[in-house]
């Protein structure tokens, strides 16, 4: 359920943000289901997927040095910052070796993670983010601190509910990574150009929301995946 108004963090609480709110607060029903169906399918994905997640780990480690899993610091509802889950699809420290989003051809993705990022499969270990609360099947991509920074009043308000594994806008740029390819700043065209597109898609999800909205959003996800 949302926080009350004056219990947001002080940059949420603007004019911008307000109608977002208030068209949330109409939807109590939708963000009950919308819990219940993280905590319930998560658990059973985690589950029924452990066997595969074995798997992947052990090839990952197999395909290039460094550990399994990739844990960086990311934003989600109310400015709060956690720690995601991915495999990792680069070389070890690559968070270090340039900037935080990545172009098509990036020299640090490795062989396996190229065909892992292709089916999404990097991003199974965030059923366990689901199932912590840090995040939902679906809703606004969580971003790091740095680009959250950036973020106008009105875009705020995708931090009124968590993070999400997919949503309309991670659909649309789902070849993201081809659109900086070639891009000389690739932290500022991502920024004033491709942020701002997925952010404008992100809003419009909000003002839209719904329970079956977001089952949608994952099936269609699933057939871009497979497309």
């Amino acid at each position: 359920m949302l926080r009350k108004w004056e219990q947001l963090p002080e940059r949420m609480q603007n004019a911008a943000v307000r109608p977002y709110y208030e068209q949330l607060q109409k939807k109590k029903i939708s963000l009950f289901m919308k819990r219940t169906m993280d905590v319930v399918l998560s658990s059973v994905l985690l589950v029924l997927s452990a066997p595969a997640l074995l798997v992947l780990a052990a090839a990952v480690r197999l395909d290039s040095p460094g550990p399994a899993l990739f844990r960086q610091v990311r934003v989600t509802q109310y400015g709060r910052q956690f720690r995601i889950f991915k495999f990792r699809t680069m070389v070890n420290h690559a968070d270090r070796m340039g900037t935080q989003v990545t172009a098509s051809g990036d020299a640090r993705i490795t062989r396996l993670g190229k065909k892992m990022r292709q089916y999404r499969l990097d991003e199974l270990p965030q059923l366990l983010n689901i199932l912590l609360g840090d995040m939902s099947f679906v809703g606004t991509r969580p971003e790091v601190v740095k680009y959250v920074r950036e973020y106008t009043d009105e875009m705020t308000a995708t931090l009124l509910l968590p993070a999400g594994v997919t949503s309309e806008a991670s659909i649309r740029y789902k070849d993201e990574e081809k659109l900086l390819e070639g891009v000389s700043d690739v932290d500022d065209a991502y920024i004033h150009m491709v942020l701002p597109e997925k952010m404008a898609y992100n809003l419009r999800s909000l003002r839209e929301f719904g329970f079956f909205r977001e089952l949608k959003i994952m099936m269609d996800t699933v057939a871009a995946v497979f497309r």
